[in-house]
Order: C-alpha cells, then sequence, then structure tokens
C-alpha cells in the first residue's frame, strides 16, 4: 500500500511573472508538500529575466535542490514534455532531463509522445517511439529514474494506446504518468483507466475539468495544459486518492491549475482525502 501526497505543477505560478525560487516558496506557503518544476534546453528570455518559472537544463541543477531545501518541500518529479516520435528533438531533451532529475532529487520524469510530424505514419511513429525510449530508459535505469509516460496526445488518447507506448520498450523504469483530466476529456472513465494503469503507475497529474469545460470540449480534444482547481470540476478525488493508495509504491497528486488562487483551493479540497 502506497503513501498519497499532494504537490503542485509550477504551472500555478506562470502567469504571475516571477523566477522559479518565488514559486517554490508561493508553494510551501499554500502548504504544498512537493513540486513539479517545468524545464527546458538552452536559454530563454523570460525565465533568464526572473519573469518565468521554468529552470533551463544549463543551470546547475542544484539550484532546484537549494530552493527546495530552503522552502522545506521536496521534488515529486520533472515536467519534462517532450516528442518521443520525434527521436531529433526529443531524444536529447529527455536523456538531459533524466540525467538533470537525477542529480536535483526528482524521482520521476514525465512526458508524452507529443505532436507527430505530418509525414510520418503511425507505424514509422511507434518505431521512432520505441528509439527514444530504449535510449532513455538506459539512461534512466542507470540512474533510479523512472520515466512517467502520460496520457495527453493522439496516441495516448485510449487506455489501449497508451499500454502500446508504455509496452514498447521492456524496462522497470518506464511507468505510467496518469492524468485526470487528460483522460476524461479525451472520452474516457479516468476512475476505470487509472484502475487500468495502477500496477504501472508513478506519478498522478490531478487536474480538474469545469463542468463548462466538459461540455465544450470532451472527446473533441486528447487533453488540456491546465485545469480548474480541483474540487471545482467533475473528477472525484476521494476515488482517485484510494486508488492511488493501492499503487505499488508511493504516489503524488501533482496539481495542474492555472493560478495560485486555484492551487490554494485545491490543496484545501485535496487535504479531506489525504
Amino acid at each position: 500500500m502506497g503513501k498519497v501526497g499532494i504537490g503542485v505543477n509550477m504551472e500555478f505560478v506562470r502567469h504571475a511573472d516571477k523566477p522559479f525560487e518565488w514559486g517554490v516558496e508561493k508553494a510551501a506557503e499554500l502548504g504544498y508538500k512537493y513540486i513539479e518544476p517545468w524545464v527546458h534546453l538552452g536559454r530563454e528570455l523570460m525565465s533568464g529575466a526572473g519573469y518565468y518559472m521554468t529552470v533551463s537544463m544549463s543551470d546547475d541543477p542544484y539550484r532546484i535542490r537549494r530552493a527546495c531545501e530552503k522552502a522545506g518541500i521536496k521534488l515529486s518529479g520533472l515536467s519534462s514534455h517532450t516528442a518521443l516520435c520525434r527521436p531529433d528533438v526529443g531524444g536529447n531533451y529527455l536523456n538531459q532531463a533524466i540525467r538533470f532529475a537525477a542529480e536535483c532529487g526528482a524521482p520521476v520524469v514525465n512526458t508524452d509522445e507529443g505532436p507527430k510530424t505530418t509525414w510520418t505514419t503511425k507505424q514509422e511513429d511507434h518505431v521512432l517511439m520505441k528509439y527514444t525510449l530504449t535510449e532513455a530508459a538506459g539512461f534512466a535505469e542507470n540512474r533510479g529514474i523512472l520515466i512517467g509516460i502520460e496520457p495527453h496526445q493522439q496516441y495516448s488518447k485510449t487506455p489501449a494506446g497508451l499500454d502500446r507506448i508504455a509496452n514498447l520498450v521492456d524496462s522497470p523504469a518506464i511507468g505510467i504518468n496518469f492524468d485526470t483530466g487528460n483522460s476524461y476529456l479525451s472520452g474516457h472513465d479516468p476512475i476505470a483507466w487509472l484502475e487500468h494503469v495502477l500496477p504501472r503507475l508513478v506519478h498522478v497529474h490531478a487536474k480538474d475539468i469545469s463542468i463548462q469545460h466538459s461540455q465544450a470540449e470532451r472527446g473533441k480534444v486528447t487533453g488540456t495544459p491546465a485545469g480548474c482547481a480541483c474540487g471545482d470540476g467533475v473528477i472525484d478525488w476521494r476515488k482517485v486518492i484510494q486508488v492511488c493508495r493501492r499503487a505499488k509504491r508511493d504516489i503524488v497528486l501533482s496539481v495542474e491549475c492555472g493560478t495560485i488562487e486555484q492551487a490554494e483551493r485545491s490543496i484545501q479540497h485535496l487535504k479531506q482525502f489525504v
């Protein structure tokens, strides 16, 4: 029986025009015990100037480690989404994210198959994903890092499609980062799907979907960047947490919402069940 913790994806401060360290302190102030940073390659103007919360993997990974230690907060994983079916884009990025995670202390790197090119077939895309994941799994196994594949794009929008990606490479490093909101918007029952992936569950994106959002997009999209506050939408969080408690390992619910106010209401709602 695993323990369930409450964390927050750093996108909750992406509209605050503040640096990463400020966001870490804010998460701790709201009562979160874990954060999930966004990382990127190279240099980026806004975060470099301190107006955005992403962290460059050209920086010292100990920047993240020290910010967390100062705030008394832990890492649940890294938000390192990249195009698995584009090795030219996703291969180096994901490998660098695994290295970065090992140094900063994040146990999981989260990703998905990414938007595909227009000129490859489904069969070709799965060969390309196998190539990317084979290399990444080697990096992850050597460093004790887990890869969480998320239902988010064109192939992972169904239970069978997500299973096929996760089974491309036989590696103990490859698991599932389940997204409650994306699974719901793609037209499926998130509780039943969560039960299905429970043996391979390594992380959860706690994303709620408002009634209005559901009516406008359910069955028409494969995911969304951020949800509403947990408790304001359609997801049954009591059931989500009950399922997660049966996982093989401890699971963190990483809240994905778009504002600080939503993050505050999310943790107050989730605390009732954890």
